[in-house]
């Protein structure tokens, strides 16, 4: 699956529940997407130091903190009574439930002190909170919401708190922006009762102090209007970076290669919640039979414009845990990932390579798609990865799935050379079509990233290549939009193999969509390029490559 990477290890592909369109709620529900406006890489570190600036806790008085008495009266010498007997402690009461904001600040807090990603940390914290389906959602879309709009929110909060942001504690800092955001941006949320929570949690979190602080800063926000107007005259990739809270370089990045339209487009689609999308297994059932079971249920669901195996749902929570899915009906799968198995086209009887395969979906889709005949080899880096793909192959029924645990580097060392029909390289990469499942991305990943992806995935591309046969496919996929991970990348490879040709004879079902949409023209040669404004989906970029016979 082409995920974003931690830059330290690029052959480590990092897993998201967001990715998937959903967040997990406790009881084995999930959130869904962000639905409207109250819907909705994990390095351990060290936290910050604790500042006297606003919102510091103060030290200690003497005697705070003393030890409590033990319960038990003194001696008091002869004829004394039999000291009574120490009470039994009491039975520890039940945790207080805490509310959708306070979780929404654990998993800030989280994410900025420790670079949490944002869809595990939530995950993990919503499974622990035992929040209502509707907070569940209220948290998960302020934590997703906080951190898309984090530029936006801190241009306007700079002025407004001295010290800002460095110098504010970072719960305080975490307060602050998730409160400013439901001010600005959730209009079905009372205001007094954002400013009222924000105050309560300030209250119990700290002190008078940072209460007042809170209260001062979000009641002037109301006064003076939550939404103040940029300055006038900004040059344009300076005012796309404020208005859609983007940085600076991917603004400028977008720019140049979209137009100032193209590149609003993209960062508006970018900060729209995803929709839940699924892939109806083509061995259990026809899509038709799924949706008329979906619509009988009253889950509200249209076949995929992308897909013919898609499904878009709406308003349905998880469809990861319902009876579809725990009997192989389905699979959660975004709809421009759907298209890669299409655009690979395996036959039943094949023998089909997918080099970086966790956590499965395309391998499964593409072993769907072969009838269960042939074989499908899903290859990851990683052990536990490699069982979560044999896992899904299981729950799947496919029995043409065989997994392997190696660096996709080594491959050739392990398997013949040229003894593949289709090869499949889904990379690693920056995973800027996916900013709005993960919104993190926009701030932890910089240009010298995408430079070092796109020399490893170049090196992948040589290694994914050997395996390809006579007359083979080769299919390279990415989920992201910069042009070095993608068209650059299948460019420079062509250049140094002459046995390799961009193949421009995709399947119908998947040209005719992007043809509609405008993605792919009469000039198409092989490469699409999809951007998340085009369907609602991912941003993502196919290329399929024959080899010579």
């Amino acid at each position: 699956m082409s995920q974003p990477i931690n830059p330290d290890r690029p052959h480590e592909k990092k897993a998201s529940s967001r990715e998937r369109g959903q967040t997990t709620a406790p009881g084995g529900q999930a959130t869904g997407q962000r639905q409207g406006n109250t819907n909705a890489k994990g390095r351990e570190g060290t936290s910050r130091p604790r500042s006297a600036a606003p919102g510091a806790r103060p030290a200690r008085g003497p005697g705070q903190g003393a030890a409590k008495r033990t319960g038990q009266r003194p001696v008091s010498g002869p004829g004394h009574r039999p000291a009574a007997a120490a009470k039994p402690p009491k039975a520890p009461s039940a945790r207080k439930p805490q509310t959708a904001r306070e979780v929404a600040l654990r998993v800030l807090l989280r994410v900025e002190e420790h670079g949490a990603f944002s869809g595990l940390e939530l995950n993990r914290v919503l499974t622990d909170a035992g929040l209502s389906r509707p907070d569940a959602a209220l948290a998960t879309e302020l934590v997703y919401g906080t951190i898309q709009r984090r530029l936006t929110i801190d241009h306007v909060l700079s002025p407004r708190v001295k010290g800002w942001p460095n110098k504010i504690e970072p719960w305080v800092r975490c307060l602050l922006r998730m409160s400013y955001y439901q001010l600005r941006w959730l209009d079905r949320v009372p205001a007094h009762a954002v400013t009222d929570e924000a105050v309560r949690i300030a209250k119990k979190r700290g002190h008078g102090g940072i209460a007042g602080l809170v209260n001062g800063t979000l009641r002037a926000l109301l006064r003076e209007g939550a939404a103040p107007p940029l300055p006038a005259g900004l040059p344009a990739a300076e005012r796309l970076s404020l208005a859609h809270s983007y940085p600076p370089w991917l603004a400028e990045r977008w720019i140049a290669a979209y137009g100032e339209a193209g590149a609003e487009a993209l960062m508006a689609a970018g900060n729209e919640p995803p929709h839940m999308s699924v892939r109806a297994n083509r061995m259990r059932g026809t899509r038709e039979a799924l949706l008329a079971e979906l619509a009988s249920a009253g889950v509200y669901a249209e076949p995929s414009k992308l897909s013919p195996d898609g499904i878009v749902a709406a308003r349905a929570g998880s469809l990861a845990h319902t009876p579809w899915h725990a009997s192989g009906r389905l699979s959660v799968q975004d709809e421009s990932s759907m298209l890669v198995a299409a655009v690979c086209d395996p036959r039943p009887g094949m023998n089909v390579l997918d080099c970086c395969a966790a956590p499965g979906g395309k391998a499964a889709h593409m072993a769907e798609r072969m009838a269960g005949e042939g074989r499908v080899t899903a290859n990851d880096v990683h052990p536990h990865k490699e069982a979560l793909i044999r896992e899904q192959a299981e729950r799947l029924g496919l029995p043409n799935v065989v997994t392997t645990v190696s660096d996709a580097l080594s491959l050739p060392e392990r398997l013949l050379p040229g003894s593949m029909d289709v090869v499949l390289l889904d990379a690693p990469c920056s995973g800027l079509g996916v900013i709005r499942r993960k919104p993190e991305i926009k701030w932890n990943k910089t240009e010298d990233d995408i430079a070092s992806l796109a020399t490893l995935q170049r090196r992948l591309l040589e290694s994914a290549s050997r395996m390809v046969k006579p007359g083979g496919r080769l299919v390279y996929s990415t989920c992201t939009i910069a042009p070095e991970e993608n068209e650059e990348a299948v460019r420079a490879f062509l250049d140094g193999h002459p046995a390799f040709k961009l193949d421009p004879a995709w399947p119908e079902e998947t040209l005719a969509p992007l043809r509609d949409a405008g993605v792919v023209g009469d000039g198409f040669a092989g490469m699409a390029q999809l951007l998340p404004q085009h369907f609602g989906s991912d941003g993502f970029f196919i290329a399929r490559l024959v080899r010579a016979e």
